[in-house]
């Protein structure tokens, strides 16, 4: 079982999809959440529904990919609550096409939003856990991490997170922090919806469980590698998929 309760806890990409299934869950769990997302609209939605059911909750602003950014609204968090234990990496997009096609921006955008920053969200959450001497990092990542047609750029920097991961494991453990990662497959969310009904029961078929996954899922395994009783788990990735990664 996790035991997160009042844990601080920063979520990047929180206002839709999988970081506010993730935010949920651990608001649920007892945890105090912070949600951070560049889209001012769904964060604002999603901070005044978690209000409304009773959660402790704050809302951020921030581009991930900007380090003054994320340094003050990772500041502000451990500021107002004291601190800081756990951190989410989650906010992420794809953009898909041949390499043949792709533009160096198309590389960049990518490798900016799902990688670095990951580099700059740890960076300015660390010091902050070094000061309790306890931490929890975890990174989503991506089933795509294994590599996928049409998308080098998604793949290498899903990829990069699970060597990010293992990297933070190594320096941090002895300092009680601990770095885990989450490769969810196809996920429920609203880019998932918007696709075409028969692309949708396509990949629904290449499920061993026959089914999607839902955010929850993915939020239910982050708070198990946020919790105190995940203490001695570090440096792994796990996929959460319905068996696609076979």
């Amino acid at each position: 079982m996790s035991d997160i309760k009042e844990l601080i806890t920063v979520v990047t990409g929180a206002g839709q999809g999988i970081g506010a299934g993730i935010a949920e869950v651990f608001a649920r769990q007892g945890a105090q959440v912070a949600l951070l997302d560049i889209n001012p609209d769904v964060l604002e939605a999603q901070r005044d529904k978690m209000t409304r059911e009773g959660f402790t909750v704050m809302a951020e602003l921030c581009d991930v990919t900007q380090k003054e950014q994320v340094t003050r609204a990772v500041g502000k968090v451990a500021g107002q609550w004291g601190g800081l234990d756990v951190l989410v990496n989650n906010a992420g997009v794809n953009r898909d096409m041949s390499i043949l096609k792709m533009r160096e921006e198309d590389w960049d955008d990518i490798i900016n939003v799902n990688l670095r920053s990951q580099f700059l969200c740890c960076q300015a959450a660390i010091p902050y856990m070094l000061a309790k001497g306890f931490g929890r990092i975890v990174n989503i990542s991506s089933r795509a991490m294994k590599g996928n047609r049409g998308q080098t750029n998604y793949s290498a920097a899903k990829g990069g997170v699970v060597s990010l991961t293992k990297s933070l494991a190594m320096e941090f453990a002895h300092r009680g922090i601990t770095a885990n990662a989450i490769c969810p497959g196809l996920i429920e969310t609203p880019l998932f919806r918007a696709a075409p009904e028969d692309l949708k029961e396509k990949l629904i078929k290449t499920s061993l469980v026959g089914r999607i996954g839902q955010p929850g899922e993915i939020g239910r395994t982050a708070a198990f590698f946020a919790s105190r009783n995940a203490g001695y788990i570090t440096g792994q990735f796990i996929f959460v998929c319905g068996g696609r990664s076979l």
